[in-house]
């Protein structure tokens, strides 16, 4: 007999080599119909393996994020089988679940699946999933897998092949379909009750471009039609706040071939947006006693080796330059010429906390296949400082840097967040990782102090941690739900060495400072990219490109628009003139696309008593008002940053 817990605290007696299926029908068939898969000492695996020591058991459904994960892994495997039916000899190379789905790349060879042919598989799929077929696991041995997959002439599973060991082979099988595959696998196809196949696109063998172009297909499921539906309703209102679309639409931002993908062309619109982040930024910074510095774009290679990121981050920086026999890399990350700054004077612990924030420009290449809009860029504009402490300030740093973030929330009324602790792997030391195992488990320790003791919510993730130390990944949530990752909070007790920096304490000995990388509002490419969807375009009056709009009804009354706009213009209002001969309700209606906040229509009773009548952005008239009272209120929602609502 063997002993398995449960996350109650209880403790049940089993025959060795029960499953987790097994104990939870033991318990109620009703707990055993929602079981997808298990976590057996913390390791997320079938609900039919045969557990054969002492466990701790948990359960895992739909509502578990490991549950949907196996559960969306599963349908790419229905999925894969659906197309071989239709297509037979196609190749796959992987498919993987997604946040909200999955995918999976495929080799047609001559053959090209359209829009039609989604239809078809979708069918196929659901005629499928009615047969309940179990997902079956068989592990084995290397060279019997390499001939499986010789034979079928499978050069993309050969491939995958080349970099696993024996023992850790296994194939998995649900009714015709059999795939190479670690797994976990849900029981049988019998879960997946709603089936939908949202899109095709390419994308190159590994990501890399000089590959073959493969067809990725993604689509999603859920055990439910009514989830199903609910998702699709998400999804449409996601289709109209997508911030490619509006970024054209609102001129806020433009990419073009001559200059290369991946760069974003900022226009006057999203410029103003950029300038009124940096002054949030600057202002917030300033009162929590940071300095600001500049740095080049640019440094030599030798600066990148003695911080470490080459190696670790090469694949991600451009191909340097060379100049005089000397390498240069274009600026990915600015921590490096930072921690030249804090080193080119001598400090002591009265300069601590030292704190430098700067917005400054890095080059990081990403993938052709990994660019989208502004949230994978190769040119990005960081919200960067960098914080220099010793042991006992760095609660309270860390602290302050977390409350930052949480002011930000506030403004830009983000209500569902959590901070991701990420945690190296002791078994990627010296390798991912830098090798300082007490140090790891120091750092790590003192974060996670300093979020338990806020009351921060937080999880912790294994294995994504910095190179050089723990890091917080802070995820939000927009207002239709959709999840973005915002930036990181990041401990480094590497860097601090690695340059010779130092301090002298107060005994006159000398000792190497903690340092916290903080970013809270991201990048401008990605957090501007994130408002968009957030709010649908209609930024708040302090963040809009252009604050209000004069329409006049007709040219007899444009020497009162005038007046109008200086006087707005000098109370610091980013306001224009609507001077077209057209009807006032083509100008408004016009305006309203534009999303501009403030409409003020003039006409004769307007002119003749000072007033303004005014429109709110999607709300319509909400009154006449005499001309400085709008200035008074408008500057007041400007100047506290009001949300609009």
């Amino acid at each position: 007999m063997i002993s398995i817990s449960f996350p109650d605290g209880a403790i049940r007696q089993y025959e060795q080599g029960v499953s987790a299926m097994d104990i939870a029908k033991s318990i109620s068939e009703g707990l055993a119909r929602k079981v997808l898969v298990a976590s057996v000492n913390n390791k997320v695996v079938d609900a039919s393996l045969p557990i054969t020591e002492d466990a701790a058991v948990k359960f895992l459904t739909w509502d578990d994020d490991a549950g949907k994960n196996t559960f969306w892994h599963s349908s790419a495997h229905l999925m894969a089988e659906a197309v071989e039916s239709i297509f037979p000899g196609v190749k796959f190379w992987v498919g993987p679940a997604l946040d909200k789905g999955f995918y999976y790349d495929i080799d047609l060879a001559d053959k090209k699946i359209t829009e039609d042919d989604l239809v078809a598989i979708e069918k196929k799929m659901v005629e499928l999933a009615k047969k309940n077929s179990q997902y079956i696991r068989e592990q084995k041995a290397k060279a019997e897998a390499i001939a499986y997959f010789t034979e079928k002439g499978d050069e993309y599973k050969l491939d995958l092949l080349a970099n696993l060991t024996d023992g850790e082979i296994s194939f998995y099988t649900q009714g015709q379909f059999t795939d190479l595959c670690r797994g976990p696998h849900i029981p049988h196809t019998g879960f997946i009750k709603s089936i939908k196949l949202t899109s095709i696109a390419g994308a190159y063998w590994k990501g890399d471009e000089k590959n073959k172009m493969l067809t990725r297909i993604y689509g999603v499921t859920f055990p439910t039609q009514k989830e199903m539906d609910e998702y699709l309703l998400m999804l449409e209102e996601a289709k109209k706040r997508d911030h490619r679309k509006l970024g054209r639409e609102l001129s806020i931002f433009t990419m073009d071939d001559d200059v290369g993908p991946g760069l974003p062309l900022w226009m006057p619109n999203g410029t103003v947006i950029i300038e009124e982040l940096e002054k949030l930024a600057k202002e917030t910074e300033e009162a929590a006693g940071y300095k600001r510095v500049v740095t080049p774009h640019i440094a030599k290679e030798s600066m990148y080796l003695t911080s470490g990121h080459l190696p670790y981050y090469a694949d991600s920086m451009f191909p340097p330059m060379e100049l005089d026999g000397t390498k240069y890399y274009l600026k990915a990350m600015n921590c490096p010429h930072h921690h030249k700054i804090f080193g080119a004077e001598p400090k002591s612990y009265k300069d601590l906390p030292y704190r430098i924030a700067e917005y400054g420009t890095c080059y990081r290449y990403e993938q052709s296949g990994e660019l989208f809009g502004l949230m994978r860029v190769r040119c990005l504009h960081m919200n960067d400082a960098h914080i220099y402490c010793n042991r006992e300030q760095f609660a309270q740093e860390f602290k302050s840097v977390n409350d930052m973030y949480l002011k930000y929330f506030g403004i830009f009324g983000v209500d569902k967040y959590v901070m991701r602790l990420s945690l190296h792997d002791p078994a990627k030391l010296g390798q991912k990782y830098v090798n300082e195992p007490e140090l790891w488990k120091e750092t790590e320790d003192m974060v996670r102090k300093v979020l338990i003791e806020t009351n921060t919510p937080f999880v912790e993730v294994q294995d994504e941690a910095a190179f050089y130390g723990p890091k917080i990944d802070v995820q939000i949530w927009s207002a239709i739900g959709k999840e973005f990752t915002l930036a990181t909070n990041q401990v480094d007790f590497n860097s601090g060495r690695k340059f010779e920096l130092a301090y002298t304490n107060q005994h006159n000995e000398t000792e190497i400072p903690l340092i916290i990388h903080r970013a809270p509002l991201g990048t401008h490419e990605r957090f501007i990219g994130f408002l968009l969807e957030h709010y649908a375009g209609k930024f708040p009056v302090w963040l809009a490109p252009l604050q209000a709009k004069i329409l006049p009804i007709s040219d007899k009354f444009m020497g009162y628009a005038q007046e109008v706009y200086k006087a707005l213009k000098k109370a610091g209002v980013r306001v224009e003139i609507d001077d077209r001969s057209e009807k006032i309700g083509k100008k408004i209606r016009d305006t309203e696309l534009m999303k501009v906040p403030y409409m003020l229509v003039i006409g004769e009773k307007e002119m003749n008593e000072g007033q303004l009548a005014i429109r709110r952005q999607g709300k319509g008239d909400i009154g006449t008002v005499a001309l400085n009272s709008f200035i008074e209120s408008i500057k007041e929602e400007i100047l506290e940053r009001k949300s609009g609502d």
